[in-house]
């Protein structure tokens, strides 16, 4: 009989696993940008999607905000994340970026995969206001480079 419920265990636990979220929200970043009335949605990773409109330039761009911390010698940062291009990022435009973040006063140029982020890591302390201008700074600097690397084009 025990070894019947053993064999029920696993399925159940693989169901939960299923039908469970990927990841789970900090419910401190919902607080703060309800304070701050940004509309936003949690994506499958656990992260807050804000979509900022440009409705003068026709243009959006997303905006991620880090749905859990990292601990780094006894901070507790978070990140702010926005993609500013697909493919296309070679070594001498890379190397461009680098002397480019070593210029920002807040926030760096990353790559993950074929995706370029401007990336600003926060400590998870910053009440909505420093949350929103991170955000704010974010969104610009990211969608300025998509429009240097694509032109026209709005694909993020």
């Amino acid at each position: 009989m025990r070894q019947n419920a053993r064999f029920l265990a696993v399925p159940m636990l693989l169901l939960g696993l299923v039908l469970s979220p990927v990841a789970s929200a900090d419910a401190s970043v919902a607080t703060r940008l309800d304070a701050r009335g940004i509309k936003y949605e949690v994506d499958g990773d656990g992260d807050y999607k804000v979509t900022y409109s440009y409705k003068s330039e026709g243009r959006t761009q997303l905006v991620f905000v880090s749905g859990g911390t990292e601990s780094v010698g006894g901070f507790k940062v978070r990140e702010v994340f926005a993609p500013a291009a697909k493919d296309g990022i070679n070594g001498a435009k890379a190397i461009e970026l680098m002397g480019e973040s070593r210029t920002n006063k807040i926030g760096s140029w990353e790559l993950q995969g074929d995706v370029l982020y401007f990336v600003i890591k926060l400590p998870d302390s910053v009440n909505a206001s420093e949350l929103e201008s991170a955000m704010d700074i974010a969104a610009q600097t990211a969608d300025n480079m998509e429009i240097e690397l694509s032109g026209d084009e709005d694909a993020l």
